[in-house]
């Protein structure tokens, strides 16, 4: 039995490995036939689906966190994914997720919590110098 078909055996967190999760994340993609970025090619890419109020189109790689968004039909999921972020884990993998080793998928975890750690650090210094900002903003009032 593969790690896909063992339902309920596949550790919390762990479940955007399995196509067929990101795949069900895809529920209000736009493009749904005739075209090259369609739900199951996506999914197959790495992403899932996010969408915003603002953009339908929302994309994320569960490895990198690269977001897309603006797709149009005749996107390749996985040549944007290369274009944008040439250096994810997800797509230097040479076979299925479903026959990595060990060693092999626990590297991959990894780089995703790698990449996880590097985009909240991020995001935690924007927020910060964005207060920081506005202190520096209220202290200018006060000295005027």
């Amino acid at each position: 039995m593969s790690l896909a078909e063992g339902k309920g055996q596949v550790p919390a967190g762990l479940e955007l490995y399995l196509k067929e999760k990101r795949l069900s994340t895809f529920t209000q993609w736009p493009f749904v036939s005739d075209c090259s970025c369609t739900a199951d090619r996506m999914a197959e890419a790495g992403f899932i689906h996010c969408p915003i109020e603002n953009a339908s189109d929302v994309a994320r790689c569960f490895i990198c966190f690269k977001e897309l968004e603006g797709w149009e039909p005749d996107d390749d999921p996985m040549e944007e994914h290369h274009k944008h972020s040439p250096n994810c884990a997800f797509l230097a993998l040479q076979k299925d997720i479903c026959d990595l080793t060990v060693e092999e998928f626990m590297e991959l975890r990894k780089e995703r919590m790698k990449n996880l750690i590097e985009k909240e650090v991020k995001h935690a210094i924007t927020e910060m110098e964005k207060y920081a900002n506005l202190i520096r903003g209220k202290i200018d009032q006060l000295r005027s």
